[in-house]
């Protein structure tokens, strides 16, 4: 019995989206995840993606499914010119995973320009994570609208620089080790002690009329 063109037309479109979804639900770009451990020794994380994949069943129909954890994934700090920002990364932090086009080994062992190890692309185990992206569930409050802070999830603690220059920090304790040079005024609405001598509250001995200094507070 001759086979339609109909029917070769639709074997050919139904073999033409198979493979369409089998290379697209293998092509990795970007995905948000949670982080599961961090080791700031080796500076990687794991991660367990946030969205869910899928394959077809025996039907042809799709399945949702949980993608494996992401083991030594390296971790995105910003970094250039010998400084880096960094900050604790803990379980639960969101995060964007972004995956490589190629396989990211050698390099990621030794640096440089390096040729891949496997022929594998934008595969699950050639992720980078980013942390900071938010959902709803866990974005910050407060934001401010008018200067760039460093600053806790709660807000109780910033640096704030403005467009003006000015730089306000606000902390409960402020600790600074090394010396410290100011070119410029002073101002204070509290006490100052040095080597437990209070500027306020300290007394003079020696006093004495005429043209005798005062000795030193105490």
């Amino acid at each position: 019995m001759p086979v339609s063109i109909q029917s070769v037309i639709g074997g050919e479109a139904q073999a033409y989206r198979a493979l369409a979804d089998s290379v697209s639900s293998t092509l990795r770009v970007a995905l948000p995840g949670i982080i599961q451990s961090f080791d700031p020794d080796t500076v990687t994380c794991v991660v367990q993606p946030a969205i869910k994949g899928s394959r077809r069943d025996a039907s042809d129909q799709p399945v949702s499914l949980s993608l494996p954890l992401l083991v030594d994934v390296p971790v995105v700090f910003p970094r250039g010119g010998g400084c880096t920002i960094t900050f604790p990364v803990q379980k639960g932090d969101e995060c964007l995973v972004i995956f490589s086009d190629r396989c990211i080994d050698f390099w990621w062992q030794n640096g440089g320009v390096q040729e891949p190890v496997d022929p594998r692309q934008h595969d699950l185990s050639d992720a980078f994570a980013l942390v900071g992206p938010q959902s709803q569930k866990e974005k910050i409050s407060n934001i401010s609208t008018e200067a760039l802070q460093i600053r806790t999830d709660e807000g109780q603690a910033f640096i704030e620089l403005r467009q003006s220059g000015e730089v306000n920090i606000t902390s409960t304790l402020l600790t600074v080790n090394g010396n410290l040079q100011v070119n410029g005024e002073i101002a204070s609405t509290g006490d100052q002690v040095a080597k437990g001598v209070s500027q306020l509250g300290h007394v003079h001995g020696g006093i004495q009329s005429g043209s005798s200094y005062t000795k030193g507070p105490q």
